[in-house]
């Protein structure tokens, strides 16, 4: 497996994959890997001929009271398990391969980044469309692969590249879980005695509204009251906001004719959890 800190041979490495007629991958990552991002890129590596993941704890997209600090960073363990499921190369870079010095030009993202964790984390999406984008001319990919687990972001990756005409393809893939429903998350690292099982919490309220859809309420205004009343029954649980949207838009849902997302936010101990279901009629 090939090990890449520069933008010059990652650019190097991918230029010669396209000159022999392969499809270009990519898998953005910010490291501490898990199950599910491996299942992310066995599929990723399904599509492509040749595929690159990234690892970069990406500075810009954390406020000044955020985890930056504590992040678990875990690269070498990261590239073995990276290397044992076959893939090509890594793209490692320091932060200042990525932002070096007097760098001052951002992606600033519309009405999509305003809401739900723009609202929560003022600046995240700067961070993370800036970060994309420049991933995304470093690497050259045809295809780039995500979590649904981050569907906003995703959502908001899809606009980016709409709006500013890049030729990738954006790619969801579902949610992992752990055999509990937890979402499978590099912060559930932090998660520490009886905070992991109230964890479950988030994953239990969503199903609840899958619930009560599957029984016939349909206004998205009751099914987001039944996420927060779920939610906030557990006692360890800090509750962030719970909402039904558009699946395009995240404007709020009167009533569901077709399909909807719930999307959650809570604190469980040190960890700021997120998750989400599409509810489909």
């Amino acid at each position: 497996m090939k090990r890449m800190k520069r933008i010059a041979q990652v650019r190097a490495f991918t230029a010669q994959a396209r000159l022999g007629g392969r499809c270009v991958g990519l898998v953005p990552t910010m490291g501490a890997l898990h199950e599910g991002h491996l299942q992310l890129v066995r599929y990723a590596k399904r599509e492509c001929d040749s595929l690159v993941v990234s690892v970069f704890v990406n500075p810009t997209q954390f406020g000044p009271e955020e985890d930056f600090p504590t992040y678990p960073r875990t690269l070498e363990q990261d590239c073995r398990m990276l290397e044992e499921i076959g893939v090509e190369a890594v793209f490692a870079p320091e932060a200042s391969e990525v932002y070096p010095a007097r760098f001052d030009t951002w992606v600033v993202p519309g009405a999509l980044a305003e809401r739900l964790e723009g609202a929560k984390r003022p600046g995240h999406f700067r961070g993370v469309a800036t970060v994309v984008l420049k991933l995304l001319n470093m690497v050259g990919p045809q295809a780039v692969y995500f979590g649904q687990k981050d569907y906003q972001q995703v959502l908001l990756i899809r606009r980016v590249v709409r709006d500013l005409d890049l030729d990738v393809e954006v790619v969801s893939c579902p949610t992992v879980r752990e055999p509990d429903g937890v979402a499978m998350s590099s912060r559930n690292a932090y998660l520490e005695g009886e905070d992991r099982p109230a964890a479950q919490v988030l994953y239990r309220s969503l199903k609840r509204a899958e619930e009560l859809l599957a029984a016939g309420e349909r206004r998205g205004s009751a099914l987001g009251n039944e996420i927060r009343t779920v939610i906030q029954a557990e006692p360890r649980a800090h509750f962030e906001y719970a909402e039904v949207v558009h699946p395009e838009t995240l404007d709020p849902v009167e009533v569901i004719d077709s399909e909807a997302v719930a999307l959650v936010a809570a604190r469980i101990g040190p960890a700021r959890l997120i998750d989400n279901t599409i509810l489909k009629l």
